[in-house]
């Protein structure tokens, strides 16, 4: 059954909780994705057979969460999963980001690292706002934001398509992390494919390259697309969370 926390600005999260033993996990969700795809069903149902603590829950504007996606950015959505975080869950968590899920996974370990067991990133897209959404409009499309304050683009994944707004480029100038230093001081585990659509190879190559951390691998599986959700891929997924919670 669905449950609601009532969040420190006025947001209302939709969420699921397993409890379990530690340390949890938590399920960070994509760009206007919700907290119902066959990745975070997949590892809470894992979960449940390995009497496991999980958590998976929507950002505001997202699924069954209040608002409208088109009023948030990303550091909205950061202050969402932080307060999932700090309320939802208790001692270290296994961060499992999809997408930009994997971005503000990034930033919850930059802000509470003591909080983080573990990250596992998967297709994970830090900083696309500013290098991969932002370059790939159209110049009539990035006037349009500029000068009415948003545009839409079409959605691969889905008939409504992305309401882009001013408000989400600049807000996303203010999180990036591949700018300066960033210390995961854990396990990461990023696993990207070669098909990917939305996510390029580079990027968590980039991410490899610039973060400091003691046990980061970065897994390339020929063939997968940003979805990375085929039998096998969810199996990887698994087996990094098994392999980082000890």
């Amino acid at each position: 059954m669905v449950e609601y926390l009532d969040t420190s600005v006025g947001h209302r999260l939709a969420y699921h909780k397993t409890d379990g033993d530690g340390p949890g996990i938590v399920f960070l969700g994509g760009f206007m994705s919700d907290m119902s795809g066959t990745k975070a069903v997949f590892l809470e149902d894992w979960a449940k057979k390995q009497g496991r603590a999980f958590l998976r829950f929507d950002y505001t504007g997202h699924g069954q969460s209040s608002g409208r996606f088109e009023d948030g950015c990303i550091g909205d959505w950061t202050e969402d999963a932080l307060e999932a975080l700090s309320k939802l869950t208790s001692g270290p968590q296994i961060l499992v980001g999809s997408s930009m899920g994997g971005w503000i996974a990034l930033l919850l370990a930059r802000s509470v690292p003591k909080r983080v067991q573990a990250l596992i990133g998967i297709a994970a897209a830090p900083d696309f706002t500013e290098d991969s959404m932002w370059p790939g409009l159209s110049d009539a499309q990035r006037a349009e934001i500029l000068e009415q304050g948003q545009t839409s683009v079409p959605n691969a994944y889905d008939d409504t398509p992305y309401i882009l707004t001013r408000r989400l480029f600049e807000d996303g100038k203010m999180q990036l992390v591949l700018r300066t230093e960033l210390k995961l001081p854990f396990p990461v585990r990023l696993m990207q494919g070669t098909d990917d659509e939305a996510v390029e190879t580079s990027v968590p190559l980039r991410l490899l390259g610039h973060a400091t951390c003691p046990d980061m691998r970065l897994t390339l599986v020929k063939d997968a697309d940003h979805r990375f959700s085929t039998p096998d891929c969810l199996a990887m997924i698994t087996s990094a969370i098994a392999e980082t919670s000890r």
